[in-house]
């Protein structure tokens, strides 16, 4: 099938709805840790409370992207996954926040998760189903652009809101913040209407009828889904298989960093291991302020990187990338004065500019556009195995080998990444 050559505004167009999307991610990666412990947690166990996303992840996306490849709703094939994922998070981004306790904010990040997820792959395809292959490097690091944007956002609203006169001390009946509150809430807005705007605004190409026909023909049901998984997995390609060993360390690295991010900055900013303490929601704040510059960085990058990575390649772009982010973090610990903090969420900025854009233009060249929902769904598997692995074994060596800290953790992200870096130089490009 042919596909129209989009211009600039139809590409940020059709990607708007990833704002929506990843402002709800940003909330999560910025606030879940807090949150917990301020219900309770302690910090050995937050990796388990973070399990939601990776199961979810390895569940829903892979089902909804084999699907969706075989959907012939009247509103397009990824269209209708977008629309009832999207209401599902806005009504767990309304609720989080009013938690009334740890069991229940656990349970509520699943079902969040998962709405995430329903929305999640069919948007990965449906850049690869709009845009012919010369615009997929543009398509894709525009969702990253989209990324950083929306993470900039969510990290910086809270702080925001006190710039505006909010008191940051002002707490909910369940201890936590009103800013983080009211955050939450600007994200269920969001979360609808963005994707709502794109789908108005770039509907989906229609199928041809001999197409149709050959979709309607095929089995349907939980079985045939299944079995066209497994029959993917078996038929994967050779690049997409190298991926996997930078996946494993990119975001295992990455999930140190997001769980652990706030208790370090509140030992080695602010001398405080309790939660409860003024210094805790500081830390919070001051996470919310790099967290929202780095996100500014990968905004800005994802778009730099647009003509680095047609002259050099995706691979060479983000292994530099990666390894610019593993210095910022093994360093990131040793910093006490925040002004010097901003000088490696540059490279975490670009790292992750690179990441949710410069990984999917390798895996888009590689596999067949008939498959590109179950590939992009079997991709997230890529993202969300490692992030169990590191769940269930972090806690293991927390107290072992990190000596209980988690600063260590933050160094340990710095190797992993590096490590990742390594490993995509091995990626061979689809020719």
């Amino acid at each position: 099938m042919n596909k129209p050559h989009l211009s600039f505004s139809q590409i940020v167009n059709m990607n708007v709805g990833f704002l929506g999307i990843q402002f709800s991610f940003g909330l999560q990666q910025a606030n879940m840790s807090p949150i917990y412990q301020m219900l309770g947690a302690d910090g050995k166990s937050l990796p388990y409370l973070w399990l939601a996303g990776p199961i979810t992840g390895l569940l829903v996306q892979p089902l909804i992207g084999a699907m969706s490849d075989r959907t012939t709703h009247r509103l397009g094939r990824r269209t209708p996954y977008f629309l009832i994922g999207a209401l599902l998070c806005s009504l767990g981004l309304l609720a989080m926040p009013f938690s009334p306790a740890l069991w229940f904010a656990a349970g509520l990040l699943w079902i969040l998760d998962a709405a995430n997820n329903v929305t999640m792959e069919p948007y990965r395809a449906y850049v690869s189903d709009r845009l012919p292959e010369e615009q997929h490097a543009s398509g894709f690091l525009m969702q990253a652009s989209f990324t950083g944007l929306a993470q900039t956002l969510a990290y910086l609203t809270p702080s925001l809101l006190v710039f505006l006169g909010m008191n940051k001390d002002a707490l909910g009946a369940n201890g936590i913040p009103v800013v983080t509150t009211l955050a939450f809430v600007i994200g269920a807005l969001l979360s609808f209407t963005t994707v709502w705007w794109s789908v108005r605004k770039v509907p989906e190409l229609p199928l041809p009828a001999e197409e149709i026909a050959r979709l309607r023909a095929l089995p349907h049901g939980l079985g045939a889904t299944l079995a066209e998984i497994w029959a993917a997995l078996r038929d994967m390609p050779a690049t997409m298989r190298r991926l996997w060993w930078m996946a494993l360390f990119q975001w295992y690295g990455m999930m140190c960093y997001w769980i652990y991010i706030v208790p370090t900055l509140a030992a080695t900013m602010f001398g405080t291991d309790d939660p409860h303490s003024a210094g805790f929601r500081d830390a919070a704040l001051l996470n919310g302020q790099v967290g929202g510059f780095y996100n500014a960085v990968a905004f800005v990058a994802a778009f730099a990187m647009v003509p680095f990575t047609k002259r050099l390649g995706a691979k060479w772009v983000h292994a530099f990338a990666l390894a610019c982010a593993a210095a910022g973090m093994w360093v990131l610990p040793g910093i006490h004065d925040k002004a010097w903090l901003f000088l490696p969420m540059v490279g975490i900025g670009l790292a992750w500019g690179s990441i949710m854009g410069n990984p999917y233009v390798l895996l888009a060249g590689s596999i067949p556009p008939e498959r590109a929902g179950v590939y992009m769904g079997i991709f997230n598997m890529f993202i969300v195995i490692p992030m169990l692995i590191q769940a269930v074994t972090l806690p293991l060596f927390y107290d072992s080998l990190l000596g209980g800290r988690p600063e260590n953790v933050i160094r340990l992200a710095g190797v992993l990444l590096a490590l990742a870096a390594l490993c995509v130089l091995r990626v061979k490009p689809q020719s």
